[in-house]
């Protein structure tokens, strides 16, 4: 049972969160003996959006979403979620907070059903019948021990529990590690339902069409730092798109040379042509090929992974 006390916090944590964005995070630096994890890295999660965290093994992740938790201390900056300091006042805090790792250790005596029961204990406050919905959506046998349980059936009791708690905020590290694609499916639907609720989503993942399909912001961090950070739309402006040609010679030598002229890179190979543009500079190269009548033409726009490729093309 909740005391007088933290539930007069848990009142108060409602009220003055609603003034402050769910995740903002300044200059946060975090050391492990001589190893700087973060490097003075800022991060800000604007009520009810999904916000990706993107990022491969070791750039800081799950180090920023730990001290998020209250699990680290920070060394430098600050940290406020839900307008609190997590350090000082994690309890209170995660109270409004749902949480999965990409590995889930859950207690391998008790069935799925019963960590349910003990998870939502542990929170103070339940939605059963979400629950047993998404029971039902992710083919869930709640009955079976958890030591039974394979990694993605352990991933599964999490998301239920995660999902159907009545949290503001969604803190996901690598949610969908171990699940097959109808289930990954299945979560899209469910995060995208919880977005339309209102809800935020901080979501770590590795999987660049998952974050891409499901997020309206973007962070991206290397060895501890930003590197790129914005609304989904802005960064695929900052990003070149790939323009790709095919026609005849005579056309297509005309093109070159005055490609060339704007000081683009072109490639030329067996009589097709290809380049990456700016955004700026799309409308004028399209409108060239019109000009010559060339119908062979693809567009692509820049993706999420072109941009994550950008910083990690060398590790």
């Amino acid at each position: 049972m909740t005391s007088t006390t933290e539930s007069a916090s848990v009142k108060a944590l409602d009220i003055e969160a609603g003034s402050h964005p769910p995740v903002r995070v300044r200059g946060l630096v975090k050391h492990f003996g001589r190893f700087r994890a973060l490097d003075h890295l800022d991060l800000e999660v604007e009520a009810g959006s999904v916000h990706g965290f993107l990022g491969p093994n070791g750039a800081g992740k799950s180090t920023t979403i730990r001290t998020l938790l209250g699990l680290y201390r920070p060394d430098g900056g600050n940290v406020s979620v839900l307008g609190r300091d997590p350090w000082q006042e994690a309890s209170v805090i995660n109270r409004q907070i749902s949480y999965v790792p990409g590995d889930v250790a859950l207690w391998p005596g008790l069935t799925g059903g019963q960590v349910l029961d003990a998870l939502a204990g542990l929170r103070g406050s339940r939605d059963t019948t979400r629950e047993a919905d998404l029971i039902e959506r992710f083919d869930l046998d709640p009955s079976k021990r958890v030591r039974t349980y394979s990694k993605g059936n352990r991933q599964k009791v999490a998301l239920v529990a995660a999902l159907a708690a009545p949290t503001r905020l969604l803190v996901l590290d690598e949610p969908t590690s171990g699940l097959d694609p109808l289930m990954e499916r299945v979560f899209t639907e469910e995060i995208a339902r919880v977005a339309g609720e209102g809800r935020t989503v901080l979501l770590s993942s590795h999987i660049l069409a998952e974050v891409q399909s499901l997020c309206s912001a973007v962070t991206i961090i290397k060895d501890g730092r930003v590197v790129e950070h914005g609304d989904l739309g802005t960064l695929r402006r900052l990003s070149r798109t790939r323009i790709e040609l095919g026609g005849a010679s005579e056309a297509m030598g005309e093109i070159s040379r005055v490609l060339r002229t704007m000081d683009l890179d072109v490639v030329e190979d067996g009589g097709r042509m290809s380049l990456e543009v700016a955004a700026e500079q799309v409308p004028a190269v399209l409108g060239l090929v019109g000009e010559h009548r060339v119908r062979d033409v693809t567009c692509e726009p820049a993706s999420l992974e072109d941009l994550f490729l950008r910083h990690y093309e060398e590790a």
